[in-house]
This record gives structure tokens, C-alpha cells and sequence, in this order.
């Protein structure tokens, strides 16, 4: 229902000459506030119009909606007026304050209390303010354009860490295979080992039983003939007697021995049972490899790639990873995953054939995203092979190194507590190069491949594993 248009005299109520608050209509036809309405009723005692004193007999009088919009949207437009005019001057808020930041009027500015304060007029004021907040708006977009984007990375760092948990459990579900594999072979060996035992023995037996059933047969048959004889009367049986007792004895000592004492018969459960665990367990010595060192995926630039057992880096395409705060991008290189803060350790690098390579140590707070130079003051303790020709040791200057021999193993100690790099060539033993310094945090293996003049570098960089001896004190 639109609002009529009337005058602000129209709009005051008769009873308290006040803007209409909830006017309702009486049945004379006179308007008054709801609440004036009621007052007047109690203090009156009767239920008259307070302008006309014709008295309201049916119920409560309802809501002049009409009345109650206009006097509301009167009210709203009084508001805002009363905002632009000076409350002290009834004048027009044409200066604003900046000591007090309020809008004034021109007889506030030449008053006591804005007299020595800074003004301005209110559009130079407001401009500049505008400004101002604009300025921090745009920091709160840039803020907000950094939050858009870290959410992203957020979430595709989510979806990776699924995309990393399948490939671990699809790792892990194949080692186990191989080990399961392992075992089913090694229980069929074991099992048919002892059914061939059980066949031959069993074999024997059959074999010995029947020579004794033989001869229990032949023993029976001649005490069965003797028993005969003797059931013979006395004198055909003195008159034969002689010939039945020389053919008895012969028949008895010819036929009857004897039974084998037989030896070694029984399975043996020794073979079989003793230290079934140990030998299984020695036995796949043969199948697992240990390595010093593992490479740390977290770590590794998004062209590399590591080998299933994290123990190889090869040069790969780019990978979508996410740029998580370990990773390092500024250089293809992984990092190891366990750090040492004291005691001594050692690994050994193959580089085999590679022209572009670097190996050593590497602080726990290098820069990981930003250039930086391969040497101690940076963190790093490296030796390298730089476009296939040179050997460097990254000191500060770098220091070439003259080898007789190009090694493709170089073993790494790290001696944390004396401040010690050593580097040997694995193949003759062959001190390379020795850093000495300080080392105030944790370190780390590093390990970095370059890129070969084509572009690409296919010789991979393997951490060596070391030959596992069962020992038993």
C-alpha cells in the first residue's frame, strides 16, 4: 500500500503534538498514538476520544497503516536533515574537523573550540578520506588475492596428500607381494624338501617290512612243519626223527635272522624345525637392500624423480607438486630425509657416467625458493662435476679438483661433532676434497643433478646400498 502525501502538521498527534508513533484510528475518525491513547484511557477512566469526547464502544482501535508509513518516512527524511545541519548553529555542515574528525558548521570553525584546529571543506575532507580508504581497500584485495591463492595451493596440497597415500599404499602393497611371494616359495621348497624325506624313509620301511613279512611267513611255514612232526606216533616219528631234525636245523639256520637295527629312519625334525625362523629370515638377506641415506620426495624439485625405495633421482619431466615450504625449486636437487646434529656418518653416491652433478651436506635452513651459491657460507658443503670436463669443490672461491682417476662412487663422511666433509672415491679409496667448519644446526645429505647440453641429463644419481651381514654374538 503506497503512503499518502500529507503535511508535517497532519502528522503530529493531537495528544502529545509529537510525529505519529503506531496512530490508531478512533471511531469518530480522529488518529492519536496507540500509546497516548491508552494513557488517556486510564488517567480519563472512560474509553472517549480525547479531541472530540465521543466515546469508543466496541473494541481495540486499529492501526492507520496509511497514517503510520508517512509519519515513518517523515521521520526518515527529518533524519537526515537533522544530520547536515550543525545541532549547536542550525547551520549546514560545510567543514570538517580533522582534530576532531566531525563535520562543523562555518560558526563552529570560528568558535574557541575550532578555532587553532586544521579544516578543510567537507568534499576536499571527504576526497580524502575516500582515498585513504581506498589505499586500504586495495591492501585488504591484495590480502584477499593472497588468501584466494593459498587456498588453492591448500587444496591442491589436499588432493596430493590422497594422490600420495595411494601411491605409498600401492608401494607398500607391492613390497609386501614380494615378500609374500618370498615366503610362499620358500614354505613349497621347505614342504617338498620334507615330502621327499617322507617318501624315500617311507620307502625303506615299505621295503624292510616286506623282507621281515617274508621271512615271518617262511619261519611260520617251518614251525607249522614241525608241529606236524611232532604230532606224528612215536614209531614213525623215532624212525624219522633223524631226517626231520637235520632238515628242520638246515631250513632254520639257512632262512631265519636277525631283524635290522635300523638307523636314521625318522624324520629329521631338526633340519626341518630348528631355527626355521633364523634361516627363513637370513635367507631373505638375499632380497632386501639397506641403504644409509634415503632421499626425501618433500624435498625433490618438480623434475625429478625418485625411485620407488626413494633411493635414486633421475631428471624427469615436470611433475604438478605442490610448492610446499620444503621443496626446493631454485636448483634440481633433493634433500635427505633424516638430518644429523651430531655423530658420525657416511653414504656412498654413484654418479656413474653423469656430466652435470653435485653431492654433500646442506643446512636445515637454506634457502629452498630463492637462487643461491653452492658454498659454506650458504649453508652448503658440496663437490660437483661441472659440463662434464672439471671437478669443482664449492669453496668461496671454488677450488678446482685434480683426480687421476673420474670416479663414478663417491662416498661421503659427515662428522658432525668435529666439523668434518670428507669426500673419497669409493673405487680406490682416494681422498677428493675435506671441508672443515662449524656446524650450529642440523644437516642434511644433498644431492643435485644438472641439465646435460641437450637439455636433459638420463644418468640417474643412487644412493649405494651396503652388504648385509647376519651376525650372531
Amino acid at each position: 500500500m503506497a503512503a499518502i502525501e500529507l503535511s508535517e502538521e497532519d502528522l503530529l498527534c493531537p495528544q502529545c503534538s509529537g510525529i505519529y508513533c503506531l496512530p490508531v484510528l478512533l471511531q469518530c475518525g480522529h488518529n492519536i498514538c496507540r500509546v497516548c491513547l491508552h494513557k488517556f484511557w486510564e488517567w480519563k477512566g472512560r474509553r472517549e476520544c480525547p479531541v472530540c469526547g465521543v466515546e469508543s464502544v466496541f473494541g481495540r482501535p486499529p492501526i492507520n497503516l496509511e497514517l503510520k508509513i508517512a509519519a515513518d518516512e517523515y521521520q526518515v527524511q527529518m533524519s537526515g536533515r537533522n544530520q547536515e545541519v550543525c545541532v549547536l548553529h542550525k547551520e549546514r555542515l560545510k567543514i570538517f574537523c580533522l582534530n576532531d574528525e566531525e563535520p562543523i558548521c562555518l560558526v563552529c570553525q570560528t568558535s574557541r573550540q575550532h578555532r587553532v584546529h586544521e579544516c578543510f571543506p567537507v568534499e576536499e575532507a571527504a576526497q580524502q578520506k575516500k582515498k585513504e580508504i581506498s589505499v586500504q581497500v586495495e591492501s585488504l584485495r591484495k590480502k584477499l588475492k593472497v588468501l584466494n591463492k593459498t587456498k588453492e595451493q591448500w587444496e591442491e596440497t589436499k588432493n596430493y596428500i590422497k594422490t600420495q597415500a595411494d601411491q605409498n599404499e600401492k608401494v607398500i602393497k607391492e613390497e609386501f607381494e614380494k615378500f609374500h611371494r618370498f615366503l610362499l616359495e620358500e614354505e613349497n621348497t621347505r614342504l617338498k624338501v620334507l615330502r621327499q624325506e617322507e617318501e624315500i624313509k617311507t620307502q625303506v620301511m615299505c621295503e624292510k617290512l616286506e623282507l621281515i613279512k617274508s621271512q615271518i611267513k617262511s619261519l611260520s611255514s617251518l614251525i607249522g612243519d614241525i608241529e606236524r612232526v611232532l604230532r606224528v606216533k612215536d614209531l614213525p616219528f623215532l624212525q624219522d626223527s633223524n631226517a626231520v631234525i637235520i632238515s628242520t636245523c638246515f631250513r632254520f639256520k639257512c632262512n631265519v635272522q636277525e631283524p635290522e637295527c635300523i638307523r636314521d629312519i625318522l624324520i629329521n625334525s631338526s633340519k626341518h624345525l630348528g631355527l626355521l625362523k633364523f634361516g627363513i629370515w637370513k635367507k631373505m638377506a638375499s632380497i632386501v637392500k639397506y641403504v644409509p641415506v634415503t632421499l626425501d620426495p618433500n624435498t625433490a624439485q618438480s623434475n625429478l624423480k625418485l625411485s620407488e625405495e626413494l633411493t635414486c633421482m633421475q631428471y624427469s619431466s615436470r611433475q604438478l607438486l605442490p610448492d610446499n615450504p620444503e621443496r626446493c625449486t631454485n636448483r634440481l636437487c633433493v634433500l635427505g630425509a633424516t638430518g644429523f646434529i651430531s655423530g658420525k656418518h657416511s653414504w656412498t653416491v654413484d654418479v656413474g657416467q653423469g656430466k652435470d652433478w653435485y653431492i654433500g651436506v646442506a643446512l636445515q635452513s637454506v634457502k629452498r625458493k630463492s637462487a643461491v651459491f653452492l658454498n659454506p657460507a650458504e649453508g652448503f658443503w658440496v663437490i660437483g662435476r661441472c659440463n662434464g670436463d672439471s671437478f669443482w669443490a664449492e669453496t668461496s672461491p671454488r677450488t678446482k679438483l685434480v683426480m687421476k682417476q673420474e670416479p663414478q662412487r663417491i662416498t661421503v663422511e659427515l662428522d658432525c661433532d668435529r666439523g668434518k666433509v670428507v669426500f673419497i672415491n669409493a673405487d680406490n679409496l682416494t681422498p677428493i676434497h675435506t671441508f672443515k667448519d662449524r656446524f650450529k644446526e642440523r644437516i642434511y645429505p644433498y644431492i643435485s643433478s644438472g641439465l646435460s647440453e641437450e637439455g636433459r641429463n638420463f644418468n640417474p644419481l643412487t644412493i649405494c646400498p651396503l652388504n648385509i651381514i647376519v651376525h650372531v654374538e
